[in-house]
């Protein structure tokens, strides 16, 4: 079992409570003016979770459909939409392969939902890929990731303190600089109680990379821009003080 999956099996409701889960609203906010409110487009969220965001959108009015390949999250993200009484699809897949060809006007990709958690870069391309299949031509992409401009300049070991939770504590983490790579060991207690020990390993891009693998994916008009949990905008560039990435793209025409 891949590390992500044994991390979302049972960690849904302790998932919720973390702080950079908080600013739902005024991240569905900025993705309302990528989309210029217009509330006929149809939405993918890919790693959709516990539902924040397809929820929040398919209040709005919006026809959304959530994508996880962890369970445990989508059976919380039914119950919050059933308690929010919200109409909205959730699907069980496989960010790689999903099971769309030209249906979308938007994808989302948010909070290191699918990408870049795979263990090769060569899967981590497939959900870019998968995502293009999804959307119409000349539909967007939505996608936040981790910013390998930060651990140039910044220690990740001192990010340690900042990003333990009251459920998460994160015991060692180390980069590497030729896969750009962050292996992090951290201890988690999850929904029943229980604590597990669990190694993850993620994916840092750099802009120009990232921008290419887009474009190699199929998209154009690439856009990145420096981001933070809840403060989505199009001011800032991607720089080193900044631990996520955005970028905003559209699926080029047939």
């Amino acid at each position: 079992m891949a590390w992500y999956q044994e991390l979302f099996e049972n960690y849904a409701k302790q998932y919720d409570t973390e702080d950079f889960v908080q600013n739902t609203e005024s991240e569905v906010d900025f993705i309302e003016t990528v989309l210029a409110h217009d509330r006929s487009r149809r939405i993918l969220d890919i790693g959709c979770g516990t539902g924040r965001h397809s929820i929040e959108l398919a209040s709005r009015g919006y026809l959304v459909t959530g994508v996880d390949l962890s369970r445990g999250q989508l059976r919380r993200a039914r119950e919050k939409a059933a308690q929010r009484n919200v109409r909205l699809t959730f699907e069980e897949g496989d960010a790689r392969h999903l099971p769309f060809s030209g249906v979308f006007d938007c994808a989302l990709s948010l909070c290191e939902g699918g990408f870049p958690l795979m263990e090769t870069d060569e899967e981590n391309f497939e959900i870019l890929q998968s995502a293009a299949r999804a959307l119409v031509p000349g539909g967007v992409l939505i996608l936040t990731t981790l910013n390998g401009l930060f651990p140039l300049t910044h220690s990740i070991k001192g990010l340690i303190n900042d990003t333990s939770t009251t459920s998460l504590r994160v015991e060692e983490s180390t980069f590497d600089l030729v896969t750009f790579r962050e292996a992090e060991t951290f201890s988690v207690t999850d929904d029943s109680g229980r604590a597990m020990t669990i190694t993850s390993s993620e994916r840092f891009y750099v802009p120009p990379e990232l921008t290419w693998l887009l474009k190699s994916a199929g998209f154009e008009a690439v856009e990145l821009y420096g981001c933070m949990p809840g403060q989505y905008n199009r001011e800032r560039r991607p720089n080193p003080d900044d631990f996520e990435m955005m970028a905003i793209a559209r699926k080029a025409p047939v």
